[in-house]
């Protein structure tokens, strides 16, 4: 605790504070600096976390599914619906369905009694089907321990990865035994009269199946007729044809007619969406060298800040990062390039080459910073006429480039430029330019902190010698009255 002023009655402790003003001012200088480009960093990661939205938009439109999604209607949706894939050809399917796949069944007797302990040695095994020759068969073979209990077998065998789940309904004191797939697997009669799940006897005595044949239902497979000709099986209650995958929900009355036509307001609605983020990014790109530069407005220190209301700091702080970005070479090399790739030329082999023939076209405005506009009737008509050639041009042809392939690289190029200059959120300083700029800032601020320290005990020291000294004066001016007046 220093004491100042009571040899001079000078207050010591203003005039210091006062002096170590002017300075800190270099030091007030460092911290503005970081603080403008640390702003700066944050807005160029702002730019590329809006950069990476659109470039994985742009990825979107250069999938075949976006330009040929299929809208599909049925004149019998309870009973069978259609999805259509991008390789699907518009048009009218009969589809009639007489049969639905079905899982096996067998429902138990009664259980009057869940004691397995006269039962412990015994050996059961159940095994079920499959297509592959070389391993026909999945068998499962269990003997009875200790302890076992009705549910520590249900439960082993409905581990057992054999296409079979059981479970006990302690309501009805019986246990239901299911496939956990539809349709046929077991086609040989000799086994088990073709059932898809055999049991051996031991089995049914413990789980009291197979006596009831009413409590049994087989598996069986779905059958359909395509356009009244083509007879078709199938272990699944779906099936794909010319790369249309039928669902049968239920028998059709008669053939039921699916019907497939292109979804072209998804693929406008897609564009849209990639058109109006795109956009955003041009807008905030555009903003950072159309802003006013306010030089009068440096950024507030934290002591400055101290001194103003809240709404005071947001006004100033509003003009000082204005402009802080304006004439940058990144931002404006790729606002020229992204500009450019719009007009870029593609081989599509069809009737558009080129974006502005499908209704894309940059903005008449220059000071815009070419943002694209869509007359949308014309898309439409493009989208209706030639598909695939609107595809191409988004995607490219074979070995040839398209526009979102030319939008790709000029974002690509943006992301490299911003991660050397700004870095990411997860970076450390000494990994980008502005952080090492920051950095260096950091220790010279330490430095001429501990420097400041210095000249502020200086000061103290130099202040406490002249309050000695003219306390000193005044005892011996004060003793020599004294002897003047005796």
């Amino acid at each position: 605790m220093r004491i100042s002023g009571l040899a001079t009655g000078m207050d010591t402790e203003s005039i210091i504070n006062d002096l170590m003003k002017v300075e800190k001012m270099p030091l007030d200088k460092m911290e503005q600096d970081k603080t403008k480009m640390e702003w700066q960093r944050d807005k160029f990661r702002e730019i590329n976390t809006l950069r990476q939205k659109i470039d994985d938009m742009a990825f979107d439109l250069q999938l075949s599914k976006t330009f040929n999604t299929k809208t599909v209607n049925s004149s019998q949706e309870n009973a069978v619906t259609a999805t259509g894939s991008p390789t699907s050809s518009e048009g009218a399917y009969k589809i009639e369905v007489t049969k639905l796949a079905t899982s096996y069944i067998n429902v138990s007797d009664k259980i009057t009694d869940t004691d397995l302990s006269k039962k412990v040695g015994n050996t059961f095994s159940l095994k079920t089907f499959n297509d592959n020759d070389n391993d026909p068969t999945n068998e499962f073979e269990y003997t009875i321990e200790q302890g076992d209990t009705l549910d520590d077998l249900i439960k082993k065998i409905n581990e057992a990865d054999i296409n079979v789940r059981m479970f006990y309904d302690e309501n009805t004191n019986q246990v239901i035994m299911e496939t956990t797939r539809t349709g046929k697997y077991n086609n040989d009669t000799n086994e088990g009269n073709g059932k898809e799940i055999v049991f051996d006897e031991k089995f049914a005595e413990i789980f009291k199946m197979g006596h009831d044949s009413s409590k049994e239902r087989d598996a069986t497979n779905a059958t359909f007729k395509y356009n009244d000709a083509y007879t078709v099986t199938s272990k699944e209650n779906n099936y794909t044809l010319n790369g249309i995958n039928f669902e049968f929900k239920n028998t059709t009355e008669g053939p039921a007619t699916i019907t497939l036509t292109n979804d072209i307001d998804t693929t406008v609605d897609r564009i849209k969406e990639f058109v109006e983020k795109y956009n955003e990014l041009i807008d905030m790109m555009n903003q950072t060298q159309r802003e006013e530069k306010y030089r009068d407005f440096p950024p507030l220190t934290e002591e400055q800040k101290k001194e103003l209301e809240e709404r005071e700091i947001e006004l100033w702080e509003e003009k000082a990062k204005s402009g802080i970005l304006r004439g940058d070479s990144i931002i404006t090399s790729t606002m020229t390039n992204l500009r450019q790739n719009w007009y870029q030329s593609v081989d599509t082999g069809g009737t558009y080459n080129v974006i502005t023939q499908i209704g894309l076209t940059t903005t008449k405005d220059y000071l815009d910073g070419g943002k694209i506009e869509i007359n949308e009737d014309k898309l439409r008509e493009a989208l209706q006429t030639d598909p695939d050639s609107v595809h191409k041009l988004f995607a490219g042809n074979g070995d040839g480039k398209g526009i979102m392939d030319h939008i790709d690289d000029s974002l690509e190029t943006l992301k490299t430029q911003i991660h050397e200059r700004a870095g990411r959120s997860s970076d450390t300083l000494s990994n980008y330019t502005l952080g090492k700029r920051i950095k260096d800032i950091d220790n010279r601020m330490d430095v001429f902190q501990d420097r400041l320290q210095q000249i502020e005990t200086r000061y103290w020291r130099q202040f406490t010698a002249m309050e000695k000294a003219i306390s000193t004066m005044n005892n011996q001016s004060a003793m020599l009255m004294n002897n003047f007046f005796q």
